[in-house]
């Protein structure tokens, strides 16, 4: 979630940016939103985001990302906690 909060701080400046870790028995959950315009820069043009989705998806999580309806951005991961396969 490295990348999320690059983005935060790339996109949305120094608006203010909450990172939430909860995890549980067999659930991690990490949240980084911001309250940013997205204005910082618009440019773009990385993969960030695409690369998320990938990593995430080799533990066989979920990523959720986009504008929130009050403003600012969200990307929430989900990733299954068990014990390791052998």
């Amino acid at each position: 979630m490295q990348e999320a909060l690059t983005n935060a701080l790339k996109h949305a400046g120094r608006a203010p940016t909450q990172v939430v870790v909860r995890y549980g028995d067999r659930l991690l959950e990490i949240d980084v939103v911001d309250e940013g315009a997205g204005e910082a820069d618009r440019n773009g043009g990385g993969h960030g985001l695409i690369g998320m989705q990938e990593r995430i998806a080799l533990y066989s999580g979920e990523l959720a990302v986009g504008p929130r309806p009050g403003g600012g951005y969200a990307v929430r991961a989900r990733l299954p906690i068990g014990p390791a396969s052998t």
